[in-house]
């Protein structure tokens, strides 16, 4: 059977370097692009050390058409997982048209280069954001008391609360389009808050300076990094007024790819698009996760009060039955399981 190749879009960074050696390792040959805006080389090394070998890597923009045409010059791709995103929800509220810049024109020129080169299998990295904002679910009763209302895949998408989601809507609706009327194969995947890292040890969450995520803020806090987390308020209509979240551990989403490139794989027709939750279905606030990883670390984690930002939805968590249902697939890793492996990371 002839090797299948891949091109990965930033497959430097956190997420997208776990999705290089998951496909590595089960039989496809990854081409990595990657412009080092939001990840470093070290990374790179990483990989090379986990699989003994280096992935072919390019860095390009993607919105340089010329240099990226290059790389499709020299490869007859069969499937593309575009990851390729600036992903600060505080940033992209601060610096819209720089999102707008890289997210939307580099996926234009991916999509351009695909169309040329007959490329019409696509994995794309999307979000919870971009589900209605102001919709009345996911809601919360009494505090104290815990409600099972979420997101389906059937829910509307519009109306995004930042110009990060609002860049990933459009991305989805333009590959609805190109599936349309371009016959392309595309799977959606749309998902909120991975965790942690790759058994190998080599590969986490580990950003410089104060973290946008929670869990490696609360890591930092427990090693004495960083003095206190800061909880963003706590009068939210939830279980203890804490925004509440649905968080998962990032072997299991990079499995989640797999399935979904399984699925596509299988098709007999193009035009294909649809759209998966990629959660784990059990939520936790703030202030639950700060308690869960002083169980797991056996650390203090002192926190502060911090003012709202006008950003932060109160709860955002998703159905995963359609994924369990459609890519016979869930969740394997307890949050328990990935803080322990967290802390491990950070005593190493």
């Amino acid at each position: 059977m002839k090797q299948k190749t891949i091109l990965i879009t930033w497959g430097i960074g956190y997420i997208w370097s776990h999705a290089v050696i998951a496909f590595e390792q089960t039989w496809y040959k990854t081409v990595i692009i990657d412009n080092l805006d939001n990840s470093c080389l070290s990374t790179y090394r990483n990989i090379w050390e986990i699989l003994w070998y280096k992935p072919d890597f390019y860095e390009v923009d993607l919105r340089n058409k010329e240099k990226l045409e290059e790389v499709f010059k020299k490869y007859s791709f069969d499937w593309v997982l575009h990851f390729a995103w600036l992903k600060a929800v505080w940033e992209s509220c601060e610096k819209p048209l720089h999102y707008f810049d890289n997210n939307l024109v580099g996926s234009l020129r991916l999509f351009e280069l695909m169309q040329s080169y007959n490329v019409k299998n696509i994995i794309f990295s999307s979000s919870a954001t971009v589900y209605d904002s102001n919709r009345s679910i996911p809601t919360f009763p009494p505090k104290g008391e815990r409600s099972f209302n979420w997101f389906s895949e059937n829910d509307l998408t519009w109306n995004t609360s930042n110009p990060y989601g609002t860049t990933k809507f459009l991305i989805e609706n333009i590959l609805n389009d190109l599936s349309k009327f371009a016959s392309f194969n595309v799977i959606n995947l749309r998902y909120f808050n991975p965790i942690w890292a790759h058994p190998s040890w080599l590969i986490w969450e580990n950003p410089d300076g104060l973290p946008n995520n929670l869990s490696p803020f609360i890591m930092k806090v427990a090693s004495w990094e960083l003095p206190y987390l800061n909880v963003f308020w706590d009068d939210y209509e939830t279980i203890d007024g804490s925004w509440v979240r649905d968080y998962i551990d990032v072997v299991d989403l990079i499995d989640w790819h797999l399935k979904a490139y399984e699925l596509l794989e299988n098709l007999d027709f193009s035009g294909f698009i649809d759209n998966f939750n990629l959660w784990t279905g059990k939520w936790v606030s703030v202030f639950e996760m700060i308690q869960e990883s002083k169980n797991a670390t056996w650390k203090d984690i002192p926190f502060k009060i911090a003012p709202r930002r006008n950003w932060d939805l109160a709860s955002v968590y998703c159905n995963p039955s359609k994924s369990k249902n459609i890519l016979e697939w869930t969740a394997k890793t307890s949050l328990q399981d990935s803080l322990k492996n967290a802390w491990k990371f950070y005593n190493k």
